[in-house]
């Protein structure tokens, strides 16, 4: 059994895939199964992974699913995977050809490390830059929260998760909607777990037409209530530091008013409710504005 899958969901990016694919042949360290997962795909996806498979240059696997959104497409697929690393990666970008050398490499290093669900690495822009920062510290093993989120550290890493923690928090999925952002699951794991953060690239993007980072805020808007879970999981954990707090409590009341839902019930659902009352005038202001902007581009 391969140590590493990797996991692309995908939906109409045929027309990506084959640089992802060649990428993966060309791995230093073959020792990992490509998962792709088709989520509904109406272009040539299917016939172009089924080819790849035939050739039998490397292991991949293929499934297809209804659309639903990459983090159902997500959940399907790690249900199936039995390696012990599984390493997501986007349908529209690729990998340095030492990836997976350079992982296995820092997990023999951590493997049996109590308390860690996996290893945060850079991601660089093809240009060679890297995506918004280095770590400050090297390999330092602390959980999402403290390194990333009250670190300051924004932009996208490369995460490698033990397969079993992800089984262990699926991306929660609400009826009707589509976008779930990956975070959410990984501030709930910090409450348990604690990644290593390392300097090294492993994942080269760049934000394409179309990709969800630049259709961003049209997803959400059509997806209010797993926006709405994602910032009561920053708003309920105490460690948290206060600027991220008020910027998730104004999103909490914006999206919770594209839910439908009114000021009492939202009120509700949170444990501490005087930053809601406090910001939920200004919160709702946006909200409006944001309004407008949804029936403009409807």
């Amino acid at each position: 059994m391969e140590k590493i899958t990797v996991i692309t969901p995908t939906y109409n990016r045929g027309n990506m895939l084959e640089r992802l694919y060649r990428s993966l042949l060309g791995q230093t360290v073959k020792d990992f199964c490509w998962l792709v997962v088709d989520d509904g795909s109406k272009d040539e996806t299917e016939r172009l992974v089924k080819g790849w498979v035939e050739e039998g240059k490397i292991r991949i696997c293929y499934q297809k699913q209804e659309n639903g959104g990459k983090h159902r497409a997500l959940n399907a697929g790690i249900k199936r995977i039995e390696s012990p690393l599984t390493f997501i990666v986007d349908s529209d970008d690729y990998l340095p050809e030492d990836s997976m050398r350079i992982i296995l490499d820092y997990h023999n290093k951590y493997a049996g490390t109590p308390g860690i669900c996996g290893y945060s690495f850079l991601r660089f822009y093809s240009n060679g830059e890297v995506n918004t920062a280095y770590f400050p510290i090297n390999e330092e093993i602390d959980t999402y929260l403290k390194v990333r989120i009250n670190g300051g550290i924004g932009g996208d890493k490369a995460e490698v998760f033990y397969t079993y923690v992800l089984k262990e928090y699926p991306f929660p999925e609400f009826q009707g909607e589509k976008f779930m952002p990956e975070d959410t699951v990984w501030m709930m794991m910090s409450e348990k777990y604690a990644m290593v953060h390392i300097n090294e690239c492993v994942y080269i993007s760049d934000y394409l037409e179309g990709g969800l980072t630049k259709s961003g805020r049209r997803m959400k808007i059509y997806s209010p209530r797993g926006m709405m879970l994602r910032s009561k999981v920053y708003l309920e954990n105490r460690e948290v530091c206060r600027k991220v707090k008020v910027k998730m409590q104004i999103l909490y009341i914006i999206y919770s008013r594209f839910a439908g839902i009114g000021r009492a019930e939202a009120a509700e659902q949170l444990s501490r409710k005087g930053l809601f009352y406090l910001l939920y005038i200004p919160a709702s202001l946006i909200q409006r504005k944001w309004e407008k902007l949804k029936e403009v581009r409807q």
